[in-house]
């Protein structure tokens, strides 16, 4: 069934004219839904109680539960485990950012497009649990406002910037994550520069193409972990449908065609894809390129054999780039503590019986952790 954050605003003007109601009723329903952020139509104190009915019942609020929440030790992450109406569990995660600090205050909220996700990354807790089904935009919008209403109830530094880059390959359900995109961006709805939401790709070649095309500009973010094939089909076991070459190759096009630069995020895996050789490998790759790449220390995972790089060895790879003249920064590392990577929240506090009874997608490729190259332990486990 539909809800209210799935469909648009002249689709909502379109069903209440058709109610016999006039059209700025819908603006007022956007704007309590949206820039209030209500959690019900009871709330809508300006719309006729007969359309608070006919709303309610026709197009609900989804049913979006927090079933917990931790922050960190600073208290400028916050990760939630919602569950959806079906049962199912995604995660959002608040980054909050010192005003004092380059940052200038932003307050970012990470949001999932799909419960669990059939990339398969043998670094990544969501990768490793499985697929289970894309999320709905009316799910994914439900994440933001959620978070947007904690925000304005305690009075809090309101959202500025959205990443999809929770839960799942958001270009693998972009049917639902545009639509998304576009509410957030409405003015009439959340009203967020393009500029200030982010789609992550772990390298969809099409999805990559389309939002070349696409009028709003948004960021574009792809995920490389590596500067070769074969290392990264060891690291994305999915990775062999979606070549490297041709991934650059549609980075270079999205440059060429919009003239925004891309971000590639690359996650650092002591003694796996750190080396000042593979620095040099992922320099070449991009050399010429307007990008930037954003250096990840990896977040430890219930698996335990990948670790997490020295700080010396770290920097040393950033130097590398540098030296290449490749723009990269070392990502401020938020969340270790409070397991704020993609899906460990989610792994750890689901009940084990609810993850084995939801429905998996069985064609997916998962991860054989034996394929990696020999790892040796992090010792570097904490910030």
């Amino acid at each position: 069934m539909q809800t209210l954050y799935d469909v648009g605003g002249g689709e909502l003007a379109a069903r209440i004219e058709a109610w016999g109601e006039p059209a700025y009723r819908a603006r007022q329903v956007r704007e309590w839904a949206y820039r209030r952020f209500a959690r019900s139509y009871d709330e809508m104190t300006n719309v006729p109680a007969g359309l608070q009915a006919r709303l309610a019942e026709g197009l609900p609020f989804p049913r979006l539960t927090t079933l917990r929440e931790v922050k960190s030790d600073d208290g400028l992450t916050r990760k939630r485990l919602f569950r959806l109406e079906d049962g199912q569990l995604v995660e959002a995660v608040l980054m909050l950012y010192d005003p004092r600090g380059d940052a200038r205050g932003r307050a970012t909220v990470c949001v999932s497009s799909q419960a669990g996700c059939a990339m398969g990354c043998v670094f990544c807790a969501t990768g490793q649990a499985g697929f289970e089904r894309n999320l709905s935009t009316g799910e994914i919008i439900a994440q933001v406002t959620a978070v947007a209403r904690a925000q304005l109830d305690a009075g809090a530094q309101p959202l500025t910037n959205v990443v999809f880059m929770g839960m799942g390959e958001p270009l693998a359900n972009l049917p639902a994550v545009w639509p998304a995109v576009q509410t957030l961006n409405a003015p009439d709805a959340v009203g967020m520069a393009a500029r200030h939401i982010t789609i992550s790709t772990v390298g969809l070649i099409q999805g990559i193409r389309r939002l070349a095309d696409e009028p709003l500009q948004v960021g574009l973010a792809v995920s490389l972990h590596a500067p070769d094939e074969a290392l990264r089909e060891r690291l994305i076991p999915t990775a062999h449908r979606y070549p490297l070459p041709a991934i650059i190759d549609a980075c270079r096009d999205y440059v060429a065609k919009t003239g925004r630069r891309v971000t590639f995020e690359y996650c650092l895996m002591d003694g796996v894809n750190d080396g000042l050789q593979q620095a040099r490998g992922l320099a070449a790759l991009l050399e010429g390129m307007l990008c930037h790449v954003n250096l990840i220390p990896v977040n430890p995972t219930p698996d335990g054999r990948i670790g997490r790089p020295p700080r010396s060895r770290t920097l040393a790879f950033q130097r590398e780039l540098a030296a290449r003249r490749v723009a990269c920064t070392v990502r401020v590392e938020k969340g270790v503590e409070i397991s704020a990577a993609c899906g460990q929240l989610r792994v750890e506090a689901a009940p084990r019986a609810l993850l084995d009874a939801a429905p998996r997608d069985e064609t997916a490729t998962q991860p054989r952790v034996g394929d990696l190259p020999a790892m040796r332990p992090s010792p570097l486990i904490q910030p």
